[in-house]
């Protein structure tokens, strides 16, 4: 049994769990965050379900005020750090990821108003943009199980950090306050902490940190100013001798496009429907399975992140051709239509068809996401593939930014809309 291989793919697959938890956190504690600064604290109208609904609950400010400061700090690390972090040794990356996940959890369980929540979301934002592009870059010096398991631990990170929250503070199970809840939370990055410097066994191109020697704390490799790039979207291992000698900063970035475009139309749509159109969407007892529109929310996320874990986990069982990275855009762009207009109509009879439906959507985000990176992993050339694996994490980015800016128009034409009645 290959021991290295088991303790390498575990410690990927934790910090696929970790790097993304405290940004699901944020996500599903979205409501919760706007309610409490606008003095909505929970004496708990909404620990119980509503018998007749009379009202849409609509916020003056839109959850996608949260997933804007919850993703524009990854956008901007993403689009930038790629230049110059490969300078920087994963270390040193890999501490300033737990330590800005302790302190987002920090600022947002204490704070006192509308800036300082967002303040610590854009912590959380901040740590996992950093996390993202330098864990996938770290792992073009493994095999490629570790694109796996890093996917499926970012899965996880949905359904474990959700399913937590939602546990933690649903009024039927734990009944914790938010506050509570988020500090209970700063286990995650203690455990992150220790799958890197106990857990994981480094290959020796990776170049270590010894804290005592500070000529250690950069990365002696000199990586060129110019690099070789296939003109070809397809790259295999040998680069060809007539490719140009281009500027690494604008020239891998076309070839990448045509993975990028796609898994960023596929998270435009998801992340419309989570941030701008579910919380619109709630039930009365006899049709909600007697949860309250809070409750309903918080287990919306839940499914949703386990449909995206079930297809993260999925690429060494169903690899799926070229060809479906193409279509699952059109099939996310559709569902977000379909729940815009039952956003407003309101004709979807009962809660649990809703479930189904967010699953899906789930299975589409995540399956999208986990094909792309395994792709460039496989066909990208070796010299150039640390650097286009932290590239192309711009494109999910890209798409939840402008979903997030989308999201709070569509929350106000929603709210506009007439109150109808379920079917």
């Amino acid at each position: 049994m290959n021991w290295v291989l088991i303790r390498n793919f575990a410690a990927f697959w934790i910090f696929g769990l970790a790097n993304n938890y405290a940004y699901v956190i944020m996500l599903s504690s979205a409501e919760d965050i706007m309610d409490k600064q606008q003095n909505k604290n929970d004496t708990y109208v909404d620990k119980v379900c509503e018998e007749e609904i009379t009202t849409r609950h609509c916020s003056t400010m839109s959850t996608g005020a949260v997933l804007l400061a919850d993703i524009l700090p990854t956008l901007l690390i993403k689009a930038t750090f790629p230049f110059f972090l490969l300078r920087v040794p994963f270390g040193i990356r890999h501490l300033i990821v737990c330590l800005l996940q302790i302190a987002s959890y920090f600022v947002v369980a204490f704070s006192v108003n509308v800036a300082m929540s967002l303040s610590g979301v854009i912590l959380a934002s901040a740590g996992a943009g950093l996390g993202e592009l330098s864990y996938l870059a770290l792992s073009s010096h493994f095999s490629n199980n570790m694109i796996s398991a890093w996917s499926s631990g970012t899965g996880g990170a949905g359904i474990f950090g959700s399913l937590a929250y939602a546990g933690l503070t649903e009024p039927h199970l734990a009944d914790l306050s938010p506050k509570t809840a988020l500090l209970v939370m700063l286990i995650v990055p203690i455990i992150f902490a220790i799958a890197y410097w106990f857990l994981m066994v480094l290959p020796p191109s990776v170049h270590t940190v010894n804290i005592i020697k500070p000529k250690t704390w950069l990365n002696p490799k000199i990586y060129p100013e110019t690099i070789k790039v296939p003109p070809s979207p397809t790259w295999s291992e040998k680069s060809s001798p007539d490719s140009d000698i281009v500027d690494s900063s604008n020239t891998t970035i076309p070839p990448l496009l045509p993975y990028m475009i796609p898994l960023a139309i596929v998270y435009i749509g998801e992340y419309i429907i989570n941030q701008g159109l579910t919380e619109l969407i709630f039930f009365n007892c006899s049709h909600g399975f007697s949860l309250s529109r809070k409750s309903q929310y918080r287990w919306y996320q839940v499914l949703y992140q386990l449909g995206v874990f079930i297809s993260r986990s999925s690429v060494n069982v169903i690899e799926l051709p070229r060809v479906v990275l193409y279509i699952l855009p059109v099939l996310q762009m559709l569902n977000a239509i379909f729940f815009f207009f039952n956003a407003i109509y309101w004709f979807i009879p009962h809660i649990s068809i809703v479930f189904v439906l967010i699953i899906f959507e789930g299975l589409l985000g995540g399956a999208s996401y986990v094909n792309t990176f395994n792709r460039i992993h496989k066909e990208v050339s070796p010299d150039v593939k640390e650097y286009c694996l932290s590239i192309a994490s711009i494109g999910d980015s890209i798409g939840i930014v402008i979903a997030g800016f989308g999201a709070i128009p569509i929350h106000n034409i929603v709210c506009n809309k007439p109150l109808y009645s379920h079917v």
